[in-house]
């Protein structure tokens, strides 16, 4: 049967409704959020992975990442609706346990953080009377107060200097300060400085007892939103993965993204645990997930951070991970 000419622009015509009917469809499944991340390894290979990879996209999201120097910041921007999602250290996790976000997925059992000091002060004992400076509210905070706890000093016996991390790499080479509790890719710069300075304690000292899981947060005004929670944890899941199984590629992937050396990063890539996002899955429903937030939540509630830490039943979001 011939096609005719005034046949073949109708089917066009319809072809071409169709192809904007799905379109429209398309475009009304993604969902627009703002993610934070920290500039280094483990706080940025997950958004350089799915990046790179297009995984927000494969995923229905439409992802717009915004950096940030710590855990603590990126709370508050959640809190005042600038943020949707974060990355926070275990230093920040007093933040979720307090009520101020909830968890929705673990990123790595990370021992990257480290108490050091300049050559000459040879233990932790040693910093008595000392200036110590640190990020507030960090993982290199929650390390310094369970080194100093282990030998029966708390932050009471040293001089404590709150600064950015940045800020503590100056303050460090220039012997503005005598020690800091802070982490890598910080640490290996300033050891680039002082060759000889001295690292007194690691997250390592105290696993099993106490796991250092760094996390992904979400917003209170987005946590109701099970749908775009449930994309971004496909995403989180399909990167961590990928970061798990392929370290040298993460490395290159996240140096690219962040515009720096690979060299840093790589040596911060192997200072974690990296279950993969089955054993995770795993672990949530096993209870372990839930028993690493609470045993820091108690430590928060002992070194003072928090009163009444909520049980992480109430503040991570298991049953959509485990999912």
């Amino acid at each position: 049967m011939e096609l005719t000419k005034r046949g073949m622009l109708k089917a066009l015509g319809g072809a071409a409704l169709a192809a904007v009917a799905g379109t429209a469809a398309l475009a009304a499944d993604v969902d627009k959020i703002r993610m934070g991340y920290i500039a280094d390894y483990f706080g940025t290979s997950m958004v350089a992975i799915a990046t790179e990879q297009d995984l927000w996209a494969k995923h229905g999201l439409e992802a717009e990442l915004k950096v940030f120097t710590n855990g603590p910041i990126q709370v508050q921007a959640l809190g005042a609706g600038s943020l949707d999602f974060a990355y926070i250290g275990p230093g920040a996790l007093w933040l979720p346990a307090s009520g101020q976000a909830k968890v929705i997925a673990v990123n790595a059992l990370g021992y990257t953080d480290r108490v050091i000091a300049q050559p000459g002060i040879e233990s932790i004992a040693d910093l008595k009377g000392k200036k110590v400076g640190v990020p507030e509210g960090t993982s290199g905070d929650m390390l310094l107060r369970l080194a100093l706890k282990r030998e029966g000093m708390s932050l009471d016996d040293i001089e404590v200097i709150k600064m950015d991390p940045s800020t503590i790499v100056t303050a460090f080479a220039s012997g503005q300060v005598d020690a800091a509790g802070i982490w890598y890719p910080f640490v290996e710069v300033i050891r680039g400085r002082i060759p000889d300075m001295k690292e007194l304690s690691s997250n390592e000292d105290f696993f099993p007892d106490v796991a250092f899981p760094s996390s992904f947060i979400v917003s209170d005004a987005m946590a109701g939103n099970e749908a775009v929670i449930r994309k971004v944890n496909a995403v989180i899941k399909e990167a961590l993965d990928f970061r798990r199984d392929n370290t040298d590629a993460a490395v290159e992937i996240t140096a690219k993204f962040l515009k720096v050396p690979a060299e840093p990063l790589a040596k911060e890539a192997v200072l974690a645990k990296l279950p993969s996002s089955a054993e995770l899955e795993q672990l949530t429903r096993d209870g372990n997930v839930d028993a690493w937030f609470d045993t820091l939540a108690g430590l928060y509630a002992d070194f003072g951070r928090i009163e009444n830490p909520l049980p992480a039943s109430e503040f991570y979001l298991g049953h959509l991970y485990a999912e």
